[in-house]
């Protein structure tokens, strides 16, 4: 299950979208998260699956890898799919028996929102992927700057933010670790009722945290002593620049987001 988690971790590559400008990738997510927001039919669905199909296949990533990042959040898609099949309103009675009751309206609430969840996730997924956590992190500097006027701390919030992203893949190793450091010693998780298996994870979460302290201290010592001093005159390798292709794609989730709003306002 821990081996499942993808979030945060990169997947190197020579796609269109791994060299797309990381401020174009964080925006493009950010307008695609609204426009999925926007479907409220069937065919505003269909076409934002086929569009997240493209871009998993434009960015070269194995497909079995970035639908795998379902896997851990399988649970809330299925609730979500579930509350909306038994609670949901509708005169179109599917299923009936004692309290229970399942519609036509909430089975298709039910399977949109579920779908949201999913293609939310997904696009998400590709965008942590394809983005190196240090462009990660320039590309969020860049995009707080202009707040910088009203005091928002840009530099500090992006580095935050990405070795937060980063430190994730770590301690999701870390846990498996223990655990299997535990249970070579004889631990057993799986059996007794759920208040006994939370008492049983306390060997796995009190290694867990130390760990991730002493991590913190190492990485603020090894900040320390590259003269680390926050983000006033710092420079960069690689500095971030717009090219034709970057307009391309913003274009494109711009077209994307057009399709969508005629596709709610003027179904087909």
């Amino acid at each position: 299950m821990l081996s499942d988690i993808t979030l945060g971790q990169y997947y190197p590559g020579n796609s269109v979208i791994h060299h797309l400008d990381p401020r174009t990738k964080i925006l493009g997510t950010l307008l695609f998260i609204i426009a999925i927001f926007m479907a409220t039919n069937t065919a505003g669905y269909i076409f934002l699956c086929v569009f997240v199909m493209a871009v998993i296949l434009a960015s070269r990533l194995p497909v079995g890898m970035v639908f795998r990042s379902l896997k851990p959040l399988a649970f809330i898609i299925i609730l979500t799919m579930a509350l909306h099949f038994f609670m949901g309103e509708g005169e179109q009675v599917l299923f009936e028996w004692k309290f229970l009751r399942i519609t036509q309206e909430g089975l298709a609430m039910g399977i949109k929102m579920s779908l949201r969840l999913v293609l939310l996730l997904l696009i998400s997924s590709v965008l942590t992927f394809t983005t190196s956590p240090i462009v990660l992190t320039d590309g969020i500097e860049s995009l707080l700057n202009p707040f910088k006027r009203i005091g928002v701390p840009a530099h500090e919030l992006a580095m935050m933010m990405t070795i937060a992203l980063r430190f994730i893949p770590t301690l999701i190793e870390e846990t498996d670790r223990i655990i299997k450091a535990q249970t070579a010693r004889g631990a057993d998780f799986s059996s007794g009722n759920l208040l006994q298996k939370a008492k049983n994870m306390l060997p796995v979460l009190i290694p867990l945290f130390i760990s991730a302290f002493r991590r913190a201290d190492e990485l603020a010592i090894a900040m320390e002593a590259r003269c680390y001093r926050g983000g006033e005159g710092r420079t960069r390798m690689h500095e971030l620049a717009y090219t034709k292709v970057d307009v391309g794609a913003f274009v494109l989730i711009v077209v994307v987001m057009a399709i969508m709003a005629a596709l709610r306002w003027w179904p087909l």
